[in-house]
């Protein structure tokens, strides 16, 4: 009998994905920001803690709206980690802003919040922790560095759903939080993201710039009589259909965080032997940060040859990768 190979990623679902769609689909709702959209939203706010969250088609699009909102311009300066995916720099670099790079903890792989400081300049606008494998960044020192300089936070948690750092969830401690739905992650919409307000001052903006500018979720709130241009913005909501698929899977976070746990705590007992022989480093989680089972990875030695260890584990059905390269 051969053996089922372990594939790298597999999208998980529910079992609801389908019939919710097909409700959107009878319901004639198909566009943006329709009920099953609603329905994300209250359980994000209310399992985020956030003021306001709003549906995005992608993490990316997201952070995009959170550079226009922290209105930088060419020049500004945005610290964050050199080891990210390239989606946290482009989405500042595209309004003007130059990302400065900060290397790494040896132990997260997280931005180095020590070197922080010696990074800021007087064009320093706004600091991005990006909360790799869902294991929090040090957010008490981050937002100490941040109100003594007078910047803006907002967190890269594209890998941080259902993550938390001493009891607050990832998202929702800088004045800003994104989140991924993308295919790869643990709660999915094929593609898809989220903004998190946790600033109160900027949730109208938020949701003017999501709407291309205009004020249209006010009207709709029958809060002006008509909606019209206000501010540069995009369109960044998804499909109602987006949204359904989520709906099924936001309704399990719970459960599926849970079996990640139990998956990632596996590997972990399992590779500890090579760890005491030398041949890799396991993954470590900081006291204080609760992980949400995002990935497993290992660390070779510098002279080990990572092909060959992504090599023999695909021979033995283990799909194995190594993951982006630093920016």
């Amino acid at each position: 009998m051969s053996k089922k190979p372990i594939p790298f990623g597999w999208p998980y679902m529910t079992g609801k994905e389908l019939y919710y769609i097909a409700e959107a689909h009878f319901n004639g709702t198909l566009s943006g920001d329709g009920p099953f959209t609603k329905k994300c939203h209250v359980w994000l706010q209310e399992r985020v803690g956030c003021s306001k969250a709003l549906l995005t088609h992608s993490c990316t699009a997201a952070l995009e709206m959170a550079a226009i909102l922290l209105d930088i311009k060419p020049g500004d300066e945005i610290i964050m980690p050199s080891f990210t995916f390239v989606s946290t720099a482009n989405a500042f670099v595209l309004r003007g802003g130059v990302p400065v790079f900060v290397d790494i903890r040896e132990d997260t792989l997280n931005l180095n919040e020590q070197l922080i400081e010696s990074a800021i300049t007087p064009r320093t606008r706004a600091i991005v922790p990006v909360h790799y494998a869902g294991v929090a960044c040090e957010m008490d020192e981050i937002m100490a560095i941040a109100k003594r300089h007078g910047l803006k936070v907002v967190e890269d948690a594209a890998q941080g759903v259902m993550a938390s750092y001493k009891g607050h969830a990832l998202g929702s401690i800088g004045d800003l939080g994104a989140y991924s739905f993308h295919q790869t992650k643990n709660l999915i919409s094929g593609e898809g993201g989220a903004l998190l307000v946790n600033d109160p001052a900027m949730a109208m903006r938020a949701e003017i710039i999501r709407e291309k500018g205009t004020d249209r979720s006010r009207f709709y709130r029958n809060e002006v009589d008509k909606y019209t241009w206000q501010e540069p913005g995009s369109s960044f909501l998804p499909g109602e259909l987006i949204a359904a698929f989520l709906w099924a899977q936001l309704e399990e976070a719970e459960w599926i965080t849970h079996q990640r746990l139990i998956a990632w705590q596996r590997y972990h007992d399992l590779v500890k032997p090579l760890e005491a022989r030398g041949i890799l480093r396991r993954p470590i989680v900081p006291e204080g940060c609760q992980h949400n089972a995002h990935m497993y990875y290992v660390l070779l030695e510098p002279t080990s040859d990572r092909h060959a260890v992504l090599d023999e584990l695909n021979r033995s059905d283990v799909n194995a990768v190594f993951h982006y390269v630093p920016l």
